[in-house]
């Protein structure tokens, strides 16, 4: 995975209140540098501070507890070559396959594995 993996990409949070999200990681100095819509039609936007990027979008279901992610995003070079990768070593695809999204200026193409505990670790690749 190493050869196509760059870093971690972002951290994803659904949230119940997405205003009151985008409130608050302003005042913790995050700037919003790209909002658009889910597929659902909720609001999706991507926060940045330093090299820490945060997805926040809108969720009907949280987990409403402490700390609670729903994925932490890897950036991927070459997304066909990865998912290749993780069916050879047999890793727990969660996805039907690899996923698109019309996200940033080209769209983006993810798919996501499942650790031992239940996290959820995405393989994304901005187009």
């Amino acid at each position: 995975m190493k050869e196509y993996v760059k870093g971690v990409q972002h951290i994803g949070l659904p949230v119940k209140d997405y205003d009151a999200s985008c409130a608050f990681y302003k005042k913790l100095d995050f700037s919003c540098v790209y909002e658009t819509k889910q597929p659902n039609e909720g609001k999706v936007g991507f926060f940045q501070l330093g090299n820490l990027m945060m997805e926040i979008y809108e969720a009907e279901e949280t987990a409403g507890i402490d700390g609670a992610i729903d994925h932490i995003a890897l950036d991927c070079a070459d997304i066909e070559a990865a998912y290749e990768e993780a069916g050879c070593k047999n890793l727990p695809i969660l996805t039907d396959g690899i996923m698109e999204l019309p996200y940033w200026d080209k769209g983006i193409k993810y798919f996501h594995v499942e650790g031992p505990d239940g996290e959820k670790i995405e393989f994304c690749q901005k187009l």
